[in-house]
């Protein structure tokens, strides 16, 4: 693969290959028009999502940083983009073009005033996981494998720009108006800066690993503080296959049960216990070890779960309570989703689209156990999303809606259901994590 000897830092260079990229999709645009005369709709507008989504990931990818991680998130939003994105953004999880051998050397004698290979006994050049705000290499230091992750150089002082380039774009599909938006906005800032503090990420990871040691057929790297730094972070090196890869292949029922109650108790035991979660739940995270345990790589975002939140938003995940209108009525104040400024046409239409919406989502929690591989259970979420992404009376609203906490919890649940969809596991006992 290509490497980079250059990433482009300053508001000007970034911004330069955003409008770059901006004319690419004019283009496009243009032959979707042509093709239109001799293709059908559906045959032209799919053309289109391919070339704007891969001119748009070929754009971020060389910007990395927040630029390429908003796209990561985005590419878990299967039920908002259409595929073409999906596919091409999944690609930022794991399969970017990594720096060159010069720019990593350079990168170490900034934070430790020497080379790779003076402070490791071993150190591949060449990257073997390159990704949205770092790359990881493999070292060896007094007889012992280690991961090494670099920071991309740049990334933590362009997010506020870069996230301000990308926030119209944002705004546009997700129907979010001008007033009341910086406070979402904001905490997506602040949670990009703390991925790039590589030396929170190792507190993080060593407190939460701590915490859930616990919990059967889960693994966790042990980190070094002493060969890491807040744009280098060195772990044990875990052997594994990347779960994007292991989901394609053909496996036992036992075996994904095993792995999707390992993840499912590992989400549910911080959720509830900890009240505080790994909120980037996409594959590129985890690894399954030969002995088909689940190993958890990378605790750079973590959600902090305030009891005010969190006791009303799991209030509504129960049947009773939702079917009670006076009461899910005033948890949706309560959460932020109904607003004292809202006319009656708005609170009607909000409690309509919110009781749809909670009466399938929290189906998992109002069950002992929960059948993560029912294709049905899935359609309709993806059904649910596409009727709301073309509501023209949602579109007319105010989509500012919810407590800014609901960004990263809501990310990290529909990233969980995914991942567990994905195992094909079945037989997932919801409440384990209580007795384990």
């Amino acid at each position: 693969m290509k490497t980079l000897n250059k990433i482009p830092t300053s508001k000007i260079e970034r911004a330069t290959k955003l409008v770059s990229t901006g004319v690419k999709v004019g283009v496009n645009y243009a032959k979707y028009y042509g093709n239109k005369i001799t293709k059908s709709e559906e045959e032209a507008k799919k053309q289109l999502n391919e070339d704007n989504a891969t001119d748009i990931y070929d754009g971020l990818k060389e910007l990395k940083g927040s630029a390429l991680k908003v796209a990561q998130m985005l590419s878990m939003e299967k039920n908002i983009l259409p595929n073409a994105y999906v596919e091409k953004f999944s690609l930022s999880q794991f399969s970017v073009p990594p720096l060159s051998g010069p720019l990593v050397t350079k990168t170490f004698k900034k934070y430790f005033n020497k080379t790779p290979n003076e402070v490791f006994d071993t150190f591949v050049a060449e990257s073997v996981n390159a990704a949205s705000i770092g790359q990881v290499h493999k070292a060896t230091k007094e007889g012992k494998e280690l991961a090494v992750k670099i920071q991309y150089p740049g990334v933590a002082d362009s997010i506020s720009t870069d996230l301000a380039m990308v926030k119209p774009i944002a705004m546009k599909m997700f129907n979010i108006k001008g007033e009341g938006s910086d406070e979402y906005f904001k905490e997506v800032e602040e949670k990009l800066l703390e991925e790039t503090n590589y030396e929170l990420e190792l507190a993080q990871s060593n407190e939460i690993a701590d915490a859930c040691k616990h919990i059967p057929n889960l693994k966790f790297p042990s980190y070094y503080p002493d060969l890491s730094s807040d744009r280098i972070l060195t772990m044990d090196w875990m052997d594994g296959v990347h779960l994007s890869e292991f989901t394609k292949e053909e496996q036992t029922e036992d075996v994904a049960n095993k792995l999707g109650q390992a993840l499912w108790d590992f989400y549910m035991y911080q959720m509830h216990k900890l009240k505080k979660v790994h909120a980037d739940p996409h594959p590129g995270n985890f690894l399954v070890s030969k002995s088909n345990e689940l190993i958890v790589i990378d605790f750079g975002c973590m959600k902090e779960v305030p009891e005010s939140f969190y006791v009303p938003y799991f209030e509504l995940a129960k049947r009773d309570n939702i079917d009670n209108p006076a009461f899910f009525e005033s948890k949706l104040y309560e959460l932020e989703i109904l607003r004292k400024d809202d006319t009656p046409e708005e609170i009607t239409f909000f409690k309509a689209l919110f009781y749809e919406m909670l009466s399938l989502f929290t189906q998992p929690f109002q069950q002992e156990e929960f059948d993560f591989s029912d294709e049905e259970f899935f359609r309709k979420i993806a059904d649910l999303g596409q009727k709301y992404a073309k509501s023209t009376e949602l579109k007319k609203m105010n989509g500012n809606r919810g407590s800014k906490h609901f960004i990263y919890i809501n990310r990290t649940f529909f990233g969980l259901y995914n991942l567990m969809h994905d195992l094909k596991a079945n037989k997932v006992k919801i409440n384990n994590f209580n007795t384990i």
